[in-house]
């Protein structure tokens, strides 16, 4: 474990993008419940992405950027456009498939964020024929698109919510496969895309198709501070960062050095994580009373509570991981019911005081 601690305090600076300033992930301010749900997508890619809804400037874009900058960076193989695994034997990409596992250059890239504009085109997510490659050399080449770029790291949707039926229809048959298919102009590629999604919105534009919002494992809402001495820290922490970049990064270097390695530690540990019985009966129950439709609900709650428990150190999942994630794993499956004006948060709530007892 120590070796895998080390390696990760090397090489977690590595991991940003050169020249480009990322506010530092340890600095946020508030927003605990967000930036928890981010730090467990990091720890498992599995659970499904990350949505968080809530207002304008509340530093939604800016935790996402700021949490790839803060992890290792990752071995790819040289020169590949899907940053292959370069110790993966399966799943690669048709380049990558070609040659042998023994043969493959590797390096060292920053995992990646990518933005996915709301006015981007369909080709330009799944990949389409270079064009220029075609009309000079005569050669039909595959041009890898948004898909491509973020495979073993971030999607990020900015008003997902506004985001075109056709593209989400695409998103969502590729979060299923992991796999990007693409037919087109005489060209048959499928190449491998898994990344965590993270989408980001202000619910007053609108509610998400009910398939894509299903697909997310967190849900998280976040609202502007509304305490003087929060809004002040955010300004004196931003003031700082746009002022001197380089004192406010030295400044909170080692805050962040530190969770990347507990974010490297955590990843160790999930494969030796112990799951009680009680555990999963509570999850269980937990689903059946709040009428959760099929077990994905299940799924990802226990996901998320193994990746907390990996965070905090622990060796074993407790009730207490349960408890910690269930609103953000579990409030946006719940039926809408008409009756209930209180909304979905607080229905969360109350099944967990029933069946958990007053926090």
């Amino acid at each position: 474990m120590s070796e895998v601690l080390a390696a990760a305090d090397t090489r977690v600076e590595a991991s940003a993008p050169r020249g480009r300033r990322v506010y530092p992930f340890s600095a946020i301010v508030g927003q605990a419940e967000m930036k928890l749900c981010l730090l467990l997508a990091a720890v498992d890619p599995g659970i499904g992405g990350v949505l968080v809804m809530g207002d304008r400037g509340t530093g939604k874009s800016t935790a996402v950027r700021a949490l790839a900058g803060l992890l290792p960076a990752m071995r790819v193989v040289a020169d590949c456009p899907y940053h292959c695994d370069p110790a993966a034997d399966i799943g690669a990409c048709p380049s990558c498939a070609e040659a042998a596992p023994q043969g493959r250059r590797e390096r060292l890239a920053p995992v990646p964020t990518v933005d996915l504009p709301l006015g981007t085109t369909e080709d330009r997510l799944v990949g389409a024929l270079d064009l220029e490659r075609a009309l000079v050399d005569g050669v039909k080449q595959f041009q890898p698109g948004l898909l491509a770029r973020a495979h073993r790291g971030f999607l990020y949707i900015d008003e997902v919510n506004l985001l075109e039926d056709h593209l989400v229809d695409l998103l969502l048959d590729v979060a299923a496969s992991g796999e990007n298919v693409v037919e087109r102009e005489g060209l048959s590629v499928r190449h491998p895309a898994r990344f965590v999604l993270v989408g980001s919105g202000n619910p007053e534009e609108g509610d998400l198709r009910p398939q894509l919002l299903d697909r997310f494992g967190l849900a998280v809402e976040v609202s502007t501070p509304g305490t003087v001495a929060e809004r002040v820290e955010v300004l004196r922490r931003r003031d700082a960062f746009d002022t001197d970049s380089s004192a406010f990064l030295d400044q909170w270097a080692e805050a962040e050095r530190e969770l990347g390695s507990r974010i490297l530690a955590a990843r160790v540990r999930l494969g030796s994580m112990a799951t009680p019985d009680v555990v999963l009966e509570l999850a269980a129950r937990l689903c059946i009373a709040l009428g959760t439709d099929g077990l994905r609900g299940e799924l990802t709650l226990l996901r998320a509570a193994r990746a907390l428990a990996a965070l905090d150190g622990d060796e074993t999942i407790a009730a207490g991981h349960l408890r910690r994630v269930a609103l953000p794993a579990l409030r946006h499956r719940l039926r809408r019911n008409p009756l209930d004006e209180a909304g979905a948060g607080p229905r969360v709530e109350r099944a967990l005081a029933d069946l958990f007892g007053a926090a």
